[in-house]
């Protein structure tokens, strides 16, 4: 099979959770014995050229640097990517929805089609209304032209369901399990093995951070929390969270020096999650595979994701509760979410069974080619 990978910055990984499937699928789908393309989007042109292609481990990679910067660039490679795309062959998977309208292209030539769903975006907070009308008709043209929609949440697939008479199909996302880290690497960050708890997430409003943050700082807790993510001081609701931090709350940046992030996971007390939108999000998958006691938001994508032996907070006097038992003891409760997050990740989020599931479908598509 032939596979052109659309929808992503590119690979190797230096963005989020997209990304870092593509740099996993793609060799192992090249290790199954498939061709893969994959299209990389450039911050600047190479040599005065704004298209090349080139060859990554095994992995064929076309590149375009868009004339623009931010969202207008991406609109701008993404269409790129498509105008080249119907010129190849094989099946094409589209990471996300956001520019799905532009797949029409692929639909008048007949291509196979199979486009990951992704989260609920339009309903984000930190959307425009003329911004959430472009997601939300996106969403709807996305699952109606493909040929196979997949969801990485049952709670998406049913959403889905809602959008087109496909039938999507549900296969979450993946990460490695963690069962050593150097403590070396969090004591230089100024943190103590287990007198800890960490949040790593885009510092926006629908993730809860200044939830988080005010509910550790309401008290002394004899611990940390380090709030992995970049802040911008000239964003108000960055400064709001600033101002709410204790001297307990330190603030790294964002980090993407993985075995520094693992080593973070690894060494945490708990990981807090405060997503309240989206699917399986992978930050928190990632928590589970390194064996994390959680601490999340109680709503039903997350419940599934953790499973019910998790601490679960619906505002920030329920988080208060949690933080004030697990700071000093609940020793027992934490045993136990840490086992029970390696059971749950072990039965659904280990990336042999998720690449897997996803050369299993694909291939089954490109039968019907």
């Amino acid at each position: 099979m032939h596979l052109n990978i659309l929808g992503i910055r590119g690979i190797p990984a230096a963005h989020g959770g997209f990304e870092s499937f593509a740099a996993r699928f793609a060799p192992y789908m090249r290790d199954q014995g498939h061709t893969v393309l994959v299209y990389c989007q450039a911050d600047e042109p190479r040599g005065g050229e704004t298209a090349w292609q080139d060859d990554w481990h095994g992995i064929h990679r076309v590149h375009f640097a868009p004339k623009r910067q931010g969202a207008v660039g991406t609109m701008e490679f993404d269409a790129a990517c498509v105008r080249d795309v119907v010129k190849r062959p094989g099946i094409d998977l589209v990471l996300g929805y956001n520019t799905a309208i532009f797949n029409a292209a692929e639909r008048l030539k007949g291509r196979r089609i199979a486009m990951n769903m992704d989260g609920i975006e339009w309903k984000r907070d930190k959307w425009s209304l003329p911004a959430k009308a472009w997601f939300f008709m996106n969403e709807i043209a996305g699952a109606n032209l493909c040929d196979l929609p997949i969801a990485d949440h049952p709670e998406i697939a049913r959403h889905v369901s809602r959008r087109t008479f496909r039938k999507a199909v549900m296969i979450p996302y993946g990460s490695d399990v963690v069962t050593d880290a150097p403590a070396q690497l969090v004591k230089d960050l100024g943190l103590e093995p287990d007198r800890y708890c960490v949040s790593i997430a885009r510092i926006e409003p629908e993730n809860s951070i200044l939830e988080i943050v005010e509910a550790f700082s309401s008290a002394t807790r004899g611990m940390k929390l380090a709030v992995l993510g970049k802040l911008d001081d000239s964003n108000g609701y960055h400064r709001r969270i600033r101002s709410a931090a204790s001297t307990e709350v330190i603030f790294p940046g964002a980090i993407y020096d993985q075995p520094v992030v693992q080593a973070i996971r690894f060494h945490a007390r708990a990981y807090m999650h405060g997503h309240t939108v989206g699917g399986t999000n992978p930050s928190l998958v990632e928590a589970m595979g390194a064996g994390n006691a959680v601490i999340a938001h109680d709503n039903r994508f997350n419940r599934w994701v953790a499973g019910q032996d998790q601490f679960y907070f619906a505002d920030i006097d329920g988080l208060k509760s949690i933080l004030d038992r697990i700071a000093n003891e609940g020793e027992a409760a934490l045993i136990t979410a840490r086992q029970a997050s390696r059971e749950r990740h072990a039965q659904e989020f280990t990336w042999e069974k998720v690449l897997s599931a996803y050369e299993r479908v694909l291939v089954e598509l490109a039968s019907k080619a």
